[in-house]
């Protein structure tokens, strides 16, 4: 059976109405999951062996290098951000207390607990799960790459050379490995000096604590990524105030709630005319389709 032109025009305007005053699920704060995943970064004991880009590189196939070319220390001279063949990097940094011991750290996508990037996301190709990761479904994906702007540790990268198929890239917390598999993250399984500490975040900002009490001396009072942004699952221990190392004061507010107000005022002012402009020229077109069998049927 056709669809009638009114039919259609009908349900046309209810989806834009929809648009215009449906709720982003992903503003919405989930439910406390004890048992959500996360990764604790002790710096204090990282190498800089940069062992763990070789494992995430090699179990996301991202190069075919062998492990002795990730030996070279020269990298450390500039800084590096993960990238579209980089999941996660491993830089240095100075604490003043400290000047002649260099220390490292290892960045990839932090999973926030309510993350801005999924958020922005408009198709829902970005979404978090119940055990932390937060996946991409680059089926879904539309390149409109909100997320980049969005995410406030500038971590999602875009195939700006893959002219037919581009995707955002980032660090997926091995979802499929530590989820589905029953295994640890990649970086985390090969890390020689147990700098990477995989388990509960709950458990992991218990752990942190009582390192930093038992230890006062060797770490700067403050877990980061507890608060940070709402929380995220990737939390870090340094040495030294976070101001000298890379990550960024983002402070405690939750990404969403930044975002979302600006994103549903832009849709709100930009869906109405777009909607009735789309509604208009299919009046017309229909209207013009019936004019010309109208003439044929004369």
């Amino acid at each position: 059976m056709s669809l009638k032109r009114r039919d259609f025009l009908g349900i046309a305007a209810l989806s834009s109405a929809t648009l215009v005053t449906g709720k982003a699920t992903a503003s919405e704060a989930p439910a406390h999951n004890p048992d959500a995943l996360g990764v604790l970064v002790d710096t204090a004991v990282c190498s800089g062996c940069r062992k763990c880009e070789w494992a995430c590189n090699r179990t996301h196939e991202l190069t075919d290098r062998p492990m002795s070319t990730f030996e070279d220390k020269t990298v450390f001279e500039l800084h590096r951000r993960p990238d579209r063949d980089a999941f996660t990097v491993v830089n240095q940094f100075i604490a003043p207390e400290n000047p002649e011991k260099p220390y490292a750290i290892k960045v990839q996508c932090m999973h926030c607990l309510r993350p801005a990037c999924v958020s922005a996301c408009i198709v829902g190709a970005l979404e978090k799960t119940p055990e932390g990761p937060v996946i991409y479904d680059a089926w879904k994906c539309i390149g409109c790459r909100y997320c980049i702007v969005a995410c406030p540790f500038q971590i999602p990268a875009y195939e700006y050379d893959e002219a037919l198929a581009p995707e955002v890239k980032k660090c997926s917390f091995c979802y499929e490995r530590v989820v589905k598999e029953g295994k640890l993250p990649a970086c985390t399984e090969i890390c020689p000096n147990e700098a990477l500490t995989f388990g509960r975040r709950d458990e992991l900002i218990d752990i942190a604590h009582s390192r930093i009490k038992n230890h006062p001396g060797m770490y700067y009072d403050h877990v980061y990524g507890e608060h940070e942004v709402g929380g995220t699952s990737w939390l870090y221990l340094t040495p030294t105030d976070f101001k000298n190392t890379e990550l960024p004061d983002v402070g405690t507010e939750v990404g969403p709630d930044i975002t979302e107000p600006i994103q549903h005022g832009v849709f709100k002012a930009f869906v109405p005319p777009l909607a009735l402009y789309g509604l208009l020229g299919l009046a017309m077109h229909q209207f013009k389709g019936e004019k010309d069998k109208a003439e044929e049927t004369e």
